[in-house]
């Protein structure tokens, strides 16, 4: 009121110099005093005294409820969903089947390195196999090397004796040494013609597995045991390796994901208290500790992730749950506070005295420690 009463006398001096009609100027200065009353009595100055009260500095965050472990399920290998054994809500146990992928491709696949298998184990094993004829030639090699040796050596005796001739015994050595070659050849061809076939054997029995193993990628099994949250395909679809079938979570631990500005990651550790309020129960906190910090900063939206578990959590919990969160940094007791708006920009606050400079301590969004001693409970500031 003091700076409206300076106001207007210097408003009705400057009539006074500038007027030259008295009259005109009685009435400018009538009006000039109603609208001034008129002001005053409207507007009075906003004011408070410090209070002493319990002051909690927190960092602002938002909230997003999720089961704990969830995660998107994907199918191993393209295909068309067959069979979904599951709906959402249901509980589910780990490694089990949730769904069925068909693939007319996969099981040709799968056929055929079975006919393969088949075909390299008759060639290995059957009853009309390369190995049993060649094993017969041999069979047969050794009783002509058996009789040429006899014949070679019987002759050779004879010669020794004088008996026979030069040309019969060159006749019957070379027979037998022919008979010896085709035997080591023989020998030589069944081994490597039974390592052949025993390694195509076994390459087909791992494309039958392999073919088998590809079958099993198109069923989709739980990686834990929990519930369904969310279905996002349905019988007779088309599924790929990189589209979501489901997401899974913990039926009954839930998370808090929090959202923390960069300017105020670094007041926050683990373990901290956390104060939260969510949409679905207004008027309602529930107490949670910090659990996580995770140490890359999301670019889109500047912020930190941090996860937090509840102390008190609410009878009923839903995957998605919005709300806020106030991350408890410091807390002091029996401090003096005003309102963080009645304080100035230059550190100051507005009595009737006029402006006091105080010293300042811990703050929240809405108010502000006076650790000054120039002013108590009792001092009247005035709002800037």
């Amino acid at each position: 009121m003091g700076r409206i009463n300076k106001f207007v006398i210097l408003y009705i001096s400057l009539l006074l110099y500038t007027s030259s009609n008295w009259e005109k100027m009685i009435k400018k200065i009538f009006f000039t005093l109603i609208l001034i009353t008129l002001i005053s009595c409207g507007k009075e100055e906003e004011s408070v005294k410090p209070v002493v009260q319990t002051l909690t500095e927190s960092v602002y965050a938002s909230v997003t409820v999720q089961p704990e472990g969830m995660y998107d399920v994907y199918a191993s290998a393209s295909g068309i969903i067959s069979k979904i054994y599951l709906q959402e809500g249901d509980t589910i146990a780990k490694d089990q089947l949730l769904a069925e992928v068909t693939s007319d491709l996969s099981k040709l696949n799968k056929e055929n390195a079975q006919l393969n298998m088949e075909l390299a184990r008759k060639k290995y094993k059957g009853d009309a196999n390369i190995l049993d004829r060649l094993k017969d030639e041999l069979e047969a090699n050794q009783d002509q090397l058996t009789q040429d040796s006899i014949n070679y050596f019987r002759q050779k005796r004879l010669m020794d004796k004088g008996v026979g001739a030069i040309v019969e015994l060159e006749s019957k050595k070379l027979k037998y040494d022919l008979t010896k070659k085709q035997r080591a050849i023989l020998k030589k061809q069944y081994e490597q013609t039974e390592v052949e076939l025993k390694s195509n054997y076994r390459q087909s029995e791992n494309a039958v597995e392999k073919a088998m193993s590809t079958l099993s990628d198109f069923s989709i099994k739980s990686n834990i045991d929990g519930m369904v949250y969310s279905l996002m395909k349905e019988e007779g679809e088309l599924i790929t390796q990189q589209t979501p079938f489901a997401k899974i979570g913990l039926r009954n631990s839930f998370l808090i994901e929090m959202r923390i500005d960069e300017v105020d990651i670094a007041s926050v550790t683990h373990g901290q208290k956390v104060i939260v309020s969510l949409d679905a129960y207004k008027g309602k906190t529930f107490e949670a500790k910090i659990s996580k910090i995770y140490p890359i900063k999301d670019e889109k939206t500047q912020t930190f992730n941090v996860e937090a578990i509840f102390v008190n959590p609410p009878d009923a919990l839903y995957a998605g749950l919005s709300g806020e969160a106030n991350v408890v940094i410091s807390h002091k007791d029996n401090v003096m506070t005003i309102p963080l708006e009645y304080l100035t920009e230059e550190g100051k606050v507005i009595t009737d005295d006029g402006e006091i400079e105080v010293k300042t301590g811990m703050r929240n969004l809405e108010r502000v420690e006076i650790e000054s001693s120039k002013i108590d409970t009792s001092t009247k500031i005035i709002k800037p």
